[in-house]
C-alpha cells in the first residue's frame, strides 16, 4: 500500500473470529504516512530532529534518535510485538522517569544495551536473524 505504519503494538493487530480466524487485522493508521512519491516513487528524505512518533515501548531505535521512519522501523517495531507476545514483557518495561523525555532516553538506551542475541535469547534462533534486518539497515546519506 505504501504505508509505514508508525504506531506497531499488539494493540493494533486484531484476529478475526470464526471463519476468519485465520486473519490478522492491522488497525489504528493515524500516524500511517507514505513512504515514497506517489508521483516519483522517491523514498521520502531523510530528516533528522524528528519528535518520537508511535509507541515508545515499540518503536525502533532510529525512531528514538529522531529519524525519519520508513519501513525497516516498522519492522523493528514488529519485532518487539512479537518478543512482547511471547515472554509477556520487554527489558524496558516499567522504566520510571521524572519526565517523558527522559524516559523515552532511558527506553532506548535499554534497546542499544540489549542487542538483538541478547534480546531474543531463549527464542528460536529466526528471532535473532529477523532483529539482525531493521537493525543492520543503515542509513546511507
Amino acid at each position: 500500500m505504501g504505508l509505514i505504519h508508525r504506531d506497531i503494538k499488539p494493540e493494533n493487530f486484531l484476529i478475526g473470529l470464526k471463519k476468519k480466524s485465520h486473519i490478522i487485522y492491522v488497525i489504528d493508521f493515524g500516524f500511517a504516512k507514505r513512504f515514497s512519491d506517489v508521483k516519483t516513487g522517491m523514498h521520502i528524505a531523510y530528516v533528522e530532529g524528528k519528535q518520537l512518533t508511535g509507541t515508545a515501548k515499540f518503536a525502533s531505535i532510529y525512531t528514538h534518535l529522531g529519524i525519519e521512519q520508513s519501513r525497516r522501523d516498522d519492522l523493528e517495531a514488529l519485532g518487539y510485538v512479537l518478543v512482547y507476545l511471547i515472554k509477556g514483557e520487554l527489558p524496558w518495561n516499567g522504566i520510571k522517569a521524572k519526565t517523558k523525555v527522559e524516559k523515552y532516553r532511558k527506553i532506548m538506551e535499554k534497546k542499544i544495551e540489549y542487542t538483538p542475541k541478547i534480546l531474543c535469547e531463549g527464542l528460536p534462533g529466526r528471532f535473532y536473524i529477523y532483529f539482525k534486518i531493521p537493525r543492520g539497515i543503515h542509513i546511507v546519506l
